[in-house]
């Protein structure tokens, strides 16, 4: 007779990734910190559970684009007030706060529900290669080294 495991808290162990973003396109990197905060690349993964790992994400001043997004990608928000729309390029963003992009592309792509504040708390993103976590950044394994899954 086959049980089913259920996580408990006492078993989740939670590790320190950090990730070098220059040179990293976006969208690859957002889905790579994505996983390792959600605990995806953990095989005692829960969905109903907080399993995953702190991510710091260093350089993200140096990220990539592809085609033509730094000109023409969009970022939107509203005060919700009369005529409060604003709108910002993704190029004036990279000069202005480039650890906000990388913030809102990750959080796009963690569930929508309660769990999504906790994971993103577990997330630090510097603009330069200096971080108050102690690796160096050579330490850190390119895209590459790990694994697609």
């Amino acid at each position: 007779m086959m049980k089913t495991y259920s996580v408990k808290a006492s078993d989740i162990k939670r590790e320190w990734h950090i990730i070098d973003a220059s040179d990293e396109i976006l969208g690859k990197l957002a889905t790579r910190v994505a996983r390792l905060l959600s605990g995806k690349h953990k095989p005692l993964f829960a969905r109903n559970m907080d399993v995953g790992d702190f991510v710091v994400v260093i350089n993200a001043s140096k990220i990539r684009f592809t085609g033509k997004k730094a000109e023409q990608k969009m970022y939107y928000r509203h005060s919700q007030y009369p005529g409060g729309l604003r709108s910002e390029k993704l190029e004036e963003l990279v000069e202005k706060y480039p650890e906000r992009i990388i913030e809102h592309a990750v959080k796009g792509m963690l569930p929508r529900n309660r769990l999504n504040a906790r994971m993103m708390k577990r997330l630090r993103i510097f603009t330069g290669a200096d971080n108050p976590y102690g690796k160096p950044p050579s330490a850190v394994a390119p895209v590459s080294e790990t694994g697609s899954n």
